[in-house]
């Protein structure tokens, strides 16, 4: 037993999360190094993570290739969407089987999607960038949203006058130079623009619209002879990328012909695209990279630029800037988290304050603690997807590369804790869709495989289906505020907070790896291990035992561990063992005897 009457002690809790923005040696005690399918949790510590399991025990049918991704994982209703190949399926949670909703659809990439409920009933609306948006109901029936007329977007002159007539209900007629080009109303009403007003039309002659109607948001003036007359037809939305459900109109963007538009629907109806009964379209001058309400407001992300736009109806949509100087390069970062939006900027992580401010939105980059990281994948990485966990007000981001297999891929765990927003990184999740969810007061976390065509849930089980999660927490190098005396090692004491059997290795290291440096063997943190660690706190053996066990019963015991070596400066690091349930590392106390000064 060594001599213990000189001891000196420094005790730290584990906080501050990954900090890899500061030079080792001006890092706090709790912050972390290295800090690995870790996670800073609200509750204090770091805590190792849950894993993932099948939520399909089946694998999602593929239609040329079983290393397909899986496009989209999305719940609704009490079932679970998967696409894959050319083909959306259904499942059960939980099921051993998928039935296939809609097939034969052109090859797309990654889908977006809106739940949502303008009519008491429940529907999601899937768009995939290739494919016209199509909306599943409550019984899973798949009705596609119409592609655009063929009309070219006509114009002609107005011959005879039109006066300031608001009675003008369906018996109307307008006369002009030539209809040649605009719509042909056989197939249903068309409609008309003339200044900022509409009309709509159900008979058409060379020479003269019959059967006119002026809008019920149109203004009733009066328009002479001369006066411009603009086909309007529903606007194409087959192809878009991105979509959202604000103030019961749904909204599309990201169409590949008119990458700066956005186009919305009728009040109440997501699929009729009609001027004349309020939808309409505006364009910014940015390509769109994502679409996401927030509050009272739809914000519009584009590469370089971000808008928002507020009001109630067609009638009074309006589009502001929120700021010209930094944008979104991936809609799929885009997340409502903690009462803000987040989303990655060119220089990683950014919130967009949800309070106004002087008619703008506070901006602000939160990831400069692990920039390196981002600097690492934004440019590399084949696509991006996060995910929300709220109970743990968690946001996770993916990165995603074709080239790395499975146990190399890499994300961010970002947390907020309090005020301050603390990281950790995640390794060995290889993702290509998600979806997270609050169903019934569970949170449903999901992400559809990269390449074997699983759907799979996180914050399930001790491992990564199967697979061990590879655990691990280095702290920075320590020199107890004095770099030039020795400190020789007696003990350290580890505060924990398990959830079943403790199954780790505790590693110390000196003067900063050096590989002159004593680097004594793993010290096994486990009941398993007798007479190595003293543990605290576990109910089972008798004080003095040869593994020491004392108060049972505490829900935050201690292991206290003898250990051999000196140096100027000490790090710790504790590797998972990758199988056994998530624990909390709390805090540390090392005790050291003061020796010589160089």
């Amino acid at each position: 037993m060594p001599d213990l009457s000189a001891v000196t002690a420094l005790p730290f809790n584990c906080e501050g999360g990954l900090v890899l923005n500061k030079s080792t040696f001006m890092m706090q005690p709790g912050e972390a190094l290295e800090l690995r399918n870790f996670e800073p949790a609200i509750t204090g510590g770091y805590r190792r993570i849950n894993g993932y399991s099948k939520y399909v025990s089946a694998v999602v049918p593929f239609t040329s290739s079983d290393t397909e991704r899986v496009l989209m994982v999305a719940t609704f209703g009490s079932s679970v969407l998967a696409a894959r190949g050319t083909s959306i399926y259904s499942a059960t949670p939980g099921g051993s089987s998928w039935t296939s909703r809609d097939s034969g659809r052109t090859s797309a990439g990654k889908y977006n999607f809106e739940r949502f409920n303008f009519d008491g009933s429940d529907k999601i609306i899937v768009v995939d960038g290739a494919n016209a948006p199509t909306i599943f109901n409550s019984s899973l029936v798949a009705t596609d949203v119409p592609s655009t007329n063929a009309s070219t977007g006509e114009s002609t002159i107005l011959v005879a006058p039109i006066a300031a007539d608001a009675s003008m209900t369906g018996s109307g007629t307008i006369t002009v130079s030539s209809t040649a080009g605009f719509t042909d109303p056989s197939s249903g009403t068309k409609s008309l623009l003339i200044g900022t007003e509409i009309f709509t039309y159900t008979g058409l002659s060379a020479t003269t619209f019959t059967s006119v109607t002026r809008a019920v948001n149109s203004s009733a003036v009066a328009h002479t002879e001369g006066a411009i007359i603009a086909d309007l037809f529903p606007p194409a939305v087959t192809g878009a990328k991105h979509v959202a459900a604000f103030k019961n109109h749904m909204f599309y963007s990201g169409m590949a012909s008119t990458p700066q538009e956005v186009i919305f629907s009728a009040p109440f109806d997501e699929d009729n695209l009609s001027v004349a009964i309020g939808a309409g379209s505006f364009k910014v001058d940015d390509t769109i990279t994502g679409i996401k309400v927030f509050r009272e407001n739809l914000f519009i992300f584009c590469a370089t630029r971000i808008f928002k736009v507020s009001g109630s109806s067609s009638a009074n949509f309006t589009v502001a800037d929120v700021t010209r100087n930094i944008g979104c390069i991936n809609g799929d970062t885009i997340q409502e988290f903690a009462g803000d939006l987040i989303f990655l900027g060119p220089d990683g992580l950014r919130t967009i304050a949800g309070t106004a401010r002087i008619g703008d939105v506070e901006l602000g980059t939160i990831s400069s603690a692990v920039q390196s990281i981002f600097n690492e994948n934004i440019s590399s990485a084949s696509e991006f997807d996060s995910i929300v966990i709220p109970d743990k007000t968690q946001y996770r981001i993916f990165f995603t590369k074709s080239t790395v297999a499975e146990a190399s891929a890499k994300g961010i765990i970002c947390v907020l804790k309090g005020q301050k927003f603390e990281f950790a990184e995640i390794q060995g999740i290889r993702v290509a869709s998600t979806d997270s969810f609050v169903l019934q007061g569970d949170v449903v976390a999901l992400h559809g495989a990269y390449s074997n065509g699983y759907v799979y849930r996180q914050e399930s089980g001790n491992t990564f289906d199967g697979t061990s999660i590879l655990g691990s927490y280095r702290s920075p190098d320590l020199t107890f505020n004095d770099p030039g005396i020795r400190k020789h090692m007696q003990r350290v004491i580890l505060n924990y907070k398990p959830e079943s059997t403790l199954d780790a290795d505790l590693f110390i290291r000196y003067d900063y790896d050096d590989v002159n440096a004593a680097r004594p063997p793993a010290y096994p943190l486990d009941e398993a291990h007798t007479g190595i660690a003293t543990i605290y706190g576990n109910t089972g053996t008798v004080y003095g035992a040869s593994t020491t066990i004392y108060d049972s019963g505490v829900s935050e015991p201690l292991v206290r561990q003898a250990v051999e070596g000196s140096g100027f400066a000490v790090a710790l690091k504790v590797l998972d063992g990758g199988t056994t349930a998530p624990y909390s590392l709390k805090g540390f106390q090392l005790e050291y005897q003061l020796g010589a000064r160089r």
